[in-house]
């Protein structure tokens, strides 16, 4: 399917029952099965390749903290205005309706990544498994390719000029320090209109 048919496709709109369903049914490849992989298999992968592992060690426990649980917040954040400002979900057969500019979005155009990538890090640095860090930046790599050859591109076609705008605007992946603190002020003259 070309991405002008796949664009069209991603235009429809569906009520919150049906949206609400596909993030619960993706919760499981996205949440459920990396945890599982990164936790369980990642170790014995370590183990058996005789992988030097630091394993509940108090700065493993302390860092792999620091990066999961932003990175699930971040992640549950775009979530939510993706169902709720924009009417869709991070799935593109249920994409968003508009084009999502505050909020998280107002400081990196991918924090859906971003916050995942932390997440699947911090998992990795808490089992203390060098394999799972290293699949945790297969992944990244996989992801990111995905967003710049297509993503990027499919979002052009449905939002064109406003998307080339963002884009010119707003980094790809890593905040701008700078560009938080703006985006205090937006927030805030955001919710006054409102």
């Amino acid at each position: 399917m070309s991405l002008n048919k796949f664009s069209e496709r991603s235009k429809k709109p569906h009520s919150p029952r049906e949206r609400l369903r596909l993030i619960v049914f993706l919760s499981i490849p996205f949440l459920v099965l990396p945890v599982l992989v990164l936790g369980r298999l990642a170790p014995a992968v370590d183990k058996r390749l005789r992988l030097p592992s630091w394993h509940r060690s108090n700065l493993a426990l302390v860092a792999g903290a620091l990066l999961a649980v932003p990175g699930l917040l971040l992640a549950l954040w775009t979530i939510f205005e993706q169902f709720t400002r924009a009417h869709g979900t991070p799935s593109p057969t249920m994409a968003t309706q508009k084009l999502l500019v505050r909020g998280p979005f107002a400081v990196c155009r991918n924090p859906m990544a971003l916050g995942t990538i932390l997440f699947y890090l911090g998992i990795a640095v808490l089992v203390g498994s060098p394999f799972a860090v290293g699949l945790v930046f297969l992944f990244t790599a996989v992801l990111l390719t995905y967003i710049k050859l297509i993503e990027e591109k499919e979002l052009d076609i449905r939002f064109g000029a406003d998307y080339a705008e963002y884009k010119q605007n707003t980094p790809f992946l890593l905040p701008h320090p700078g560009k938080l603190r703006k985006e205090e002020q937006v927030t805030r003259q955001y919710v006054q209109i409102e």
